[in-house]
Formats: structure tokens, C-alpha cells, sequence
């Protein structure tokens, strides 16, 4: 898991400097001069032979124990030396519910 999360700090650092990576992100979405938003990580996701999705997911959503299970998924399926953005292996709807679980989660900490 720590040497997951350095890849992702290295990750977005790269995005920040204005590397490959913002750059592949900007042409997958076809919007040039927007890169990766500040505290958030790009995140591919898809299946095996479907359609991928990219996400700009909140870095602080990578230690919820949900996500955490993903991230271990992937780690088990493609191993930590991928290159490119993170990618997960789920479907696009599963991940979006995953990201509404966890947000309504913590809307409802907030609110406590």
C-alpha cells in the first residue's frame, strides 16, 4: 500500500509539473489546458476489453477501506510498476456508486 501511494504522489506531481501525464489526460477528454485538479488523482476505469472512463478522484478518498480494496485489486491485476494514470479494474457504474457511497459518507461526518 506504501509504495502505491508514493506512485500516486508521484503521479500527481508529475500532473502539476505539467508532465505526460496532464497532457494524456487533456487529449483523453479532448479539453485542452485542463489538467488534473489540485489535492485530486486521475483515475482510469474499466474493465478488461470495455470502455474506460477517467475520473479525477480526491487523494483523500484513497484510505477509505472501500477504495482501499480497490487499490488492492489493482494492484493484484496489473502490479504497481503500470504506467500511466491509476487504473481500476471495475466498471465505470460500480465506481460511480462507490464515489457516491463515499460522499455521501462524508457529507453526513460533516454534518455531525
Amino acid at each position: 500500500m506504501k509504495r502505491l501511494l508514493r506512485r500516486l504522489s508521484r503521479t500527481v506531481a508529475a500532473a502539476e509539473d505539467g508532465g505526460g501525464l496532464a497532457a494524456a489526460h487533456r487529449q483523453g477528454r479532448g479539453k485542452k489546458g485542463k489538467g488534473v485538479p489540485e489535492g485530486h488523482v486521475p483515475v482510469c476505469v474499466g474493465e478488461e476489453g470495455g470502455p474506460v472512463e477517467r475520473f479525477a478522484v480526491r487523494a483523500e478518498l484513497l484510505g477509505e477501506p472501500a477504495f482501499a480494496a480497490l487499490l488492492r485489486r489493482a494492484a493484484q491485476e496489473y502490479g504497481y510498476a503500470h504506467p500511466g494514470a491509476l487504473r481500476i479494474p471495475c466498471t465505470a457504474a460500480e465506481f460511480r456508486r462507490l464515489l457516491l457511497r463515499l460522499s455521501d459518507a462524508a457529507a453526513a461526518a460533516a454534518s455531525c
